[in-house]
Parts: structure tokens; C-alpha cells; sequence
């Protein structure tokens, strides 16, 4: 399917950590940017933007026991300009020995640049389809991305796998490495020793062919996919079948499993039926439910969210609930640049940082938040949007304190700003949007979905937050003022210039004497902003933010003990003053009348405005009333 936007590299290996342990969290984060160089070039191959490829047929033929792969890739593709030679991304180290089209040979050549350049008989016109049959084989180089393993695991047994990270499908299948456009269906046959088991993306239609000592599985996967996500493993798996959904709508869930695991996993894989079920409910049923969901297991350490089947080194359960959490966000929809790696890593962060919410309660919550804004707070800068620079260093953007954590909390104060009803239901519309399904998405065409959905604008918000760096410190000061009312004032300062102020909503808790608490919530925009709120008791105490809702630090709440006065609370300005006079009122008090007498105690003034024209009176003192909602408070001015 050709995609909206140019994509410069989508990929995203994830994990989430186990409560508590954020050295775990960064071993897994940096274990996700594997041996991939620090500064990598992910310009998009100005040679493969000629053409939209609409289909594969993948046949691949491997033993786990030798490093070494044959095969036959049919790419069926349209011309998206005259064109009378097509380019492919190939590593150098895979020799291919014919091309095809319509049963006549081509004549190509391999440039030395990981390319396989093919003339085609005569010029394919704009709008035109053809199809293409490449038959290759070869040793897949050896690096550093390990993008085709073979080992022999702790049992003696031969294992097989890929991992396309994030130029590695060029390794071993000639392909379209940039990523530009998503293959509208696939069909993958894999012939393998017959003692094997073989796994990837989609369904298998029909069972296995046995013929000799070689067996074929064939996979058929009908939904767009980017060539990073197509994969492939070969070993003696046991195949453990679960069910997901509710008769009728149910769907398989196909775990292959080292079979000297199986038995100590089987409770850990307990969880993916019920992670299916609350993602639904969440969001949506998941999105390639007439196909499979299931987990492979392999020998690197993490997981891979390949389509419809997660490549998993272990199966805890936030693991299971990060990598299924990217089949809606990062599958289905896919980031379509580096610089918008949130859409895929914030979103699956988040996701599964939901599952202790709804699993293990809200104790559990805040506690994954708080880890993940400690994380954030540890460095004043950095933004969740990458730069163009930053888009070019793997740290960066596999970077699990901005893409992942800052991603995600970013998330939660939205879902704070707008509500759970307006959050879910622009997260729901972004999945629905026909445009993006199954395709690629910016931050550009996230944003609208949200603004529908809260019914205003959210361009501060993201400017704050998304593409501007740091965070706030809150400094949050109350006084009970009588009559069941509280004096909130809030000030903020920020960790970074690029942000003049965090505008956000900012929960407080205030609690009592007999144990009353109250959660209150200050839609803060300036600094000093005062707020009056209904607190239905004598307050003795504040807690900032109780719930973690927000990306802050060094936060301050205190209690003025002092009683509040109204009289010493008004001021009247300026004093002397020779023509105009000025009367400030706290918030809780509205004006109703002022009155102004002379020296002998007669009326000369009377007015019910806080601006007052004095230029006509005499010089001298004048004692005033001001008549307030609050009460009536006496006050002197000199008329100059």
C-alpha cells in the first residue's frame, strides 16, 4: 500500500521493565539499539521511490544448523513513474542467479553498494503493474545488525531467526529496505528439515507439505506490512495454542515455545488472552484478529514486535503487554519518520504502563509513573519530538528516558487534561482513521484526533510538551480564608528556555483535621495565578500531585498558617494620590459600594467602581467605607 508520507526508517524493538527496576528498564532500552552504529544514515534510497510494491511472494529455504539461505522472492509491484530498470536493496553478500518476468530473463547486476539493479525488457509507464521473480542465495553478512542468527541453544538444539533492525531485511531478502511504502499482503513459504518448525507473520492456509527429508510451511499475512516486520524462525519449537476474544469473535493465540520451557511458561502465557481482552476494551478488537496473535521465542535479549507474532527472549508479563501493545501502535499504525518514534514507543510504553492500572491498581500505577518521571526529571532538556540531527543517532532515538518515558507521560497528562472520555475516544479515532490504518502516521495527524475530541485547540500543549524540551517545579501555597473557601497561588519555573511556561491542569490534595481530603484541580496558565476553591473544611496539610499525573520535579506545596483578614487583604492605591484612586479586592470578594466622607463625616463620594476619579476634592484625609460581598472594611486616603 503506498503510504502518505515518506518514511526515513520505522522500527521500534520494545520493552518495558518490571516494577521498580530501572536498570532493567535501560539494559532492555539499550539492548534495543543492538549493535546498529551510533550515527546511522537513514536517508531514504532515492533509487526505490519509483515504484509501490503491492505484493510478495517469499519462498525461503534454511536449516538451522547452517548459516546460509536460498530463495525466491515474487514482488508484484506499479510504477509510480517511467521507469526502464528497478532497484532493490540487497547486501552485497547475497548472490542472485536469475530474474525474471513472465517466465523470460532479465538481465541485472549487483552495483557493490547493497543494490540489485534490473533492466527491464522496455519502459514501464507510470500506472502500470509487472511482476518479478528473483531467485538468490547466500551467506547474510555478518554486521552488527544480526539481522539473520543461527546458534545452537543450551540443549544442543538448532535455532533460526530473524530480526530486521532496522536495515537488516536487505541481509537476507532482496527487498525495498526504505520503508517507504507498505506491502499490501504477503505470502511466506519457508522449507525447512522436516524435524523443524517454522514460524511468521499471518496464518497458515493449509497444513505443512512434507517431500523427502524437507518440510514447507506456508504463511499468508493480508494485511500492509513494511519489509522490517516480515520474519522468519526455524527450530523444534512445541506449538501451545490459546484462545482469545468471545464466541463467536474468537481468534487463535499460537505461542511457539522452546520445548524445555514450555512447561515453566505456561502461566506466564495465562496473560495474553486477558491483555487482549482489556486492550480491546480500551481501544479496539485487535487489528489483524482474522489472522493470529502470538509469540516466538528467540535468542536475543528482548522482543520484536513482528506482526501478528512478537519474537520474545522471556515472557514476563509488561514484556508481552509492551510488544502487543505495538501491533495497534507501531503495526498498524506506524510512525512515519524517526522524528515521531513516540507514536510507536511512548504509545507501547504507556499502553502497557496501563496494565498495572487496570491489573494491579492504582498503587501500582503511580508507582510506574513516578519511576518514569524520575527518569524524565533526571536532565533538565530534551523533547519527546526529535530534531532532524537527532534523527540520525540511534541513542537518541531509542533514547528510554524521551521516546519511551517522556512519550509516555506525555500521554497521561493528556488523558489528564482531556478526560478519560474525550482521551479514549481520540485514541480510538486516530486507530479508526482510514487514512493512517495500516499505514503511517506523524504527530501532525495524531493531534487533530485529540483536539475533536476535547473540543479545543491543543497546540500549546504539544508545542510544550512534544516539541519543546524540560519540565516545570510548581511552588503551590494555600490559605484557608473562612467561609468554606481556600487561596490557592501558583508559581512555576522551568528547566529549559525553549519553554516560557507549562500551561496544564495541577491536582493538589489538601487534607483536615478529622481526616478530610480533597482533591482539587488548578487549571494553571501564569505565574502567581490565585485560585478560590469550595473546601468544605479547615485544611492542616497539601500533597502535590498524589496521583503523578504530571512531568515535574522539585516541587513545593505549603500551608499559610496565618488567618486571613479581609481588611488588611484590600488595598487602596495609589496613597497619597492627587487624581485617581485604585481599590484591589481579593478574589473572593466582589465590590458593592464605596463611600467617601470629609473631615466632619458628610458624603462627598459615592460609587460602586474600583477606579475613582478623586481630582475634584479638596485636599486632606478622607475616611472611606468599602461595602464588600465579604463584609464592610474602613480605610483612609489623602487627596494630595
Amino acid at each position: 500500500m503506498k503510504k502518505t508520507y515518506i518514511l526515513l526508517l520505522l522500527f521500534s524493538i520494545s520493552f518495558v521493565f518490571a516494577q521498580n527496576d530501572n536498570n532493567e528498564f535501560e539494559k532492555m532500552v539499550n539492548s534495543e539499539m543492538k549493535s546498529a552504529s551510533n550515527l546511522m544514515s537513514v536517508q531514504v534510497n532515492p533509487n526505490t521511490q519509483n515504484y509501490d510494491i503491492t505484493y510478495h511472494r517469499l519462498d525461503f529455504t534454511v536449516d538451522p544448523a547452517v548459516y546460509f539461505i536460498s530463495g525466491k522472492v515474487t514482488t508484484t509491484y506499479t510504477a509510480l513513474a517511467n521507469m526502464s530498470t528497478i532497484t532493490f536493496d540487497k547486501a552485497n553478500e547475497l548472490n542472485v542467479s536469475s530474474v525474471k518476468k513472465n517466465g523470460a530473463n532479465l538481465v541485472f547486476t549487483s552495483n557493490g553498494n547493497n543494490e540489485l539493479i534490473i533492466t527491464l525488457p522496455s519502459t514501464q509507464t507510470t500506472g502500470v503493474s509487472a511482476t518479478l521473480e528473483i531467485t538468490y542465495s547466500g551467506m547474510p553478512p555478518v554486521n552488527g545488525f544480526d539481522a539473520f542468527t543461527t546458534q545452537v541453544r543450551s540443549n544442543g538444539s538448532n535455532t533460526l531467526y530473524t530480526l530486521s533492525e532496522p536495515f537488516g531485511a536487505r541481509d537476507w531478502w532482496p527487498c525495498k529496505q526504505d520503508l517507504n511504502d507498505k506491502i499490501n499482503s504477503i505470502d511466506v513459504y519457508i522449507t525447512a528439515p522436516s524435524q523443524y518448525v517454522s514460524v511468521s507473520n499471518g496464518i497458515e492456509p493449509e497444513a505443512p507439505i512434507i517431500s523427502g527429508g524437507n518440510k514447507t510451511t506456508h504463511f499468508h499475512h493480508g494485511y500492509p506490512i513494511p519489509a522490517y516486520l516480515i520474519c522468519l524462525a526455524v527450530t523444534d519449537y512445541s506449538v501451545y495454542t490459546q484462545t482469545a476474544g468471545i464466541a463467536p469473535n474468537t481468534f487463535p493465540i499460537i505461542n511457539y515455545i522452546y520445548p524445555e520451557n514450555l512447561a515453566a511458561i505456561q502461566t506466564d502465557l495465562g496473560q495474553t488472552p486477558l491483555l487482549l481482552d482489556l486492550y480491546k476494551n480500551l481501544f479496539e478488537i485487535y487489528p489483524f484478529h482474522n489472522e493470529k496473535y502470538g509469540h516466538a521465542q528467540f535468542g536475543w535479549g528482548g522482543g520484536m514486535e513482528h506482526t501478528t507474532v512478537s519474537f520474545m527472549v522471556g515472557f514476563s508479563r509488561q514484556l508481552i503487554a509492551h510488544e502487543m501493545a505495538h501491533q495497534w501502535f507501531g503495526d498498524k499504525i506506524t510512525c512515519g519518520s524517526w522524528k515521531d518514534i513516540w507514536l510507536n514507543e511512548g504509545f507501547a510504553t504507556y499502553v502497557a504502563s496501563m496494565v498495572y492500572e487496570n491489573f494491579d491498581g492504582q498503587a501500582a500505577f503511580i508507582n510506574d509513573k513516578t519511576n518514569m518521571i524520575n527518569s524524565i526529571t533526571a536532565n533538565p532538556s530534551g523533547a519527546v519530538y526529535l530534531t532532524d540531527t537527532e534523527a540520525l543517532d540511534v541513542n537518541r532515538i531509542f533514547s528510554g528516558r524521551l521516546s519511551y518515558n517522556k512519550g509516555a507521560m506525555v500521554l497521561e497528562m493528556l488523558r489528564f487534561k482531556l478526560g478519560d472520555t474525550a482521551f479514549f475516544q481520540g485514541m480510538r479515532a486516530y486507530l479508526a482513521d482510514t487514512n493512517l490504518a495500516y499505514g503511517y502516521a506523524l504527530t501532525s495527524d495524531f493531534q487533530p484526533h485529540m483536539e475533536t475530541a476535547y473540543g479545543s485547540s491543543l497546540t500549546e500543549f504539544f508545542n510544550d510538551w512534544v516539541y519543546h524540551q524540560g519540565y516545570p517545579s510548581y511552588t503551590i501555597n494555600v490559605q484557608n480564608i473562612g467561609g468554606g473557601q481556600a487561596q490557592f497561588v501558583v508559581n512555576q519555573t522551568q528547566s529549559h528556555f525553549s519553554v516560557t511556561y507549562f500551561e496544564m491542569p495541577v491536582p493538589v490534595r489538601v487534607f483536615g483535621t478529622g481526616g478530610q481530603q480533597l482533591d482539587v484541580v488548578l487549571n494553571n496558565t501564569t505565574n502567581g495565578q490565585v485560585f478560590i476553591q469550595n473546601v468544605p473544611f479547615s485544611i492542616t496539610s497539601i500533597s502535590f500531585d498524589p496521583d503523578k499525573h504530571l512531568i515535574s520535579k522539585n516541587n513545593t506545596a505549603t500551608l499559610d498558617a496565618t488567618t486571613f483578614n479581609l481588611e488588611t487583604s484590600i488595598e487602596i492605591f495609589p496613597n497619597p494620590t492627587s487624581d485617581e484612586l485604585n481599590i484591589k479586592l481579593p478574589v473572593i470578594a466582589a465590590l458593592q459600594k464605596v463611600i467617601i466622607y470629609n473631615s466632619i463625616g458628610q458624603k462627598v463620594l459615592e460609587t460602586n467602581s474600583n477606579t475613582i476619579s478623586v481630582a475634584n476634592l479638596s485636599s486632606g484625609v478622607y475616611p472611606m467605607t468599602i461595602e464588600t460581598s465579604e463584609g464592610e472594611i474602613h480605610k483612609k486616603f489623602i487627596k494630595k
